[in-house]
């Protein structure tokens, strides 16, 4: 029988990596997801605490070189960029690596060759990589994610289809809508509720987004049901609402109108009642 395990992000969080630990054990979580520490000391340190602490880890890395990357840097260098910063991830055991890569101003036949390129990299540092949905990325659209996933079968996702939800100005929940070639790839889900203008709702069990909350629920069922086809004895899933544009805030005022670390919470065990009753009735 295939079990969950649910990430805490560190993504806007503003604490120390103890603090983050005492509060995901307390709240339920399994282990984090986060960025890789950006120097040599810092990647020591996290990776000594996260195996003292048996902490299980996943690792997030951009190429060229953050979230939104550099317009002027080519294929070669965000391949580059993906080289070194995988080689940043050797002290620590990671599950696996997420990775933003890519950039959305590429034409097609660009995006196949970079990703056939960024699968061999990825297979020659011994790191496992799943390859995230995010707009400004390769990955920002459904449809050019269907073709690189066609030409490119080899290659493992990471499913925050909120992004796609915002591009398509519309829930994917249309016959026409057909994600099933992109499902059957997914090995990773970040847990965040978009709608039709935006990647984030204010709260997920609001009343008024509960069909956004029901799409992206019926997809992460899609997943589940292709992981187990799979074989996949544990899955992993990241509530990941965030700070940075995501998080409404009221007018004039600028005051948040959730917490991110209750939202998360709230998704989290919300996820975890969600996934258990999918694996009883199936």
């Amino acid at each position: 029988m295939m079990e969950l395990d649910i990430f805490r992000t560190l993504w806007g969080y503003p604490g120390d990596w103890p603090t983050a630990i005492l509060e995901l054990r307390a709240n339920g979580f399994d282990g984090v997801e986060a960025r890789l520490p950006a120097t040599p000391d810092a990647r020591s340190n996290v990776a000594q605490l996260l195996a003292s602490e048996q902490v299980p880890y996943i690792p997030i890395l951009f190429t060229a070189y953050d979230v939104l990357p550099d317009q002027s840097a080519s294929p070669d260098v965000h391949l580059e960029d993906l080289r070194r910063k995988l080689g940043w991830a050797d002290p620590f055991e990671p599950r696996f690596i997420n990775v933003l890569a890519g950039n959305d101003r590429w034409p097609l036949p660009q995006q196949v060759d970079f990703f056939s390129r960024a699968l061999e990299i990825a297979r020659a540092s011994g790191h496992l990589c799943s390859f995230e949905t995010h707009r400004s990325r390769s990955l920002y659209s459904p449809w050019v994610t269907l073709e690189i996933a066609r030409q490119v079968p080899q290659l493992l996702f990471t499913t925050d289809i909120s992004h796609w939800v915002v591009v398509c100005e519309r829930l994917l929940d249309q016959p026409a809508d057909d994600l099933t070639d992109f499902v059957s790839r997914v090995h990773h889900i970040q847990a965040r509720v978009g709608y039709d203008q935006g990647p984030q709702v204010p709260h997920p069990a609001a009343p008024e987004y509960a069909a956004a909350l029901r799409f992206h629920q019926d997809h992460w069922e899609d997943v589940w049901a292709s992981q187990q086809a799979r074989g996949y004895q544990r899955t992993t899933l990241t509530p990941e609402f965030g700070p940075d544009g995501y998080l409404h805030h009221a007018p004039f005022s600028n005051e948040p109108v959730g917490d991110l670390w209750q939202i998360n919470s709230w998704m989290a065990a919300t996820e975890r009642a969600h996934f258990a009753h999918f694996i009883d009735s199936n």
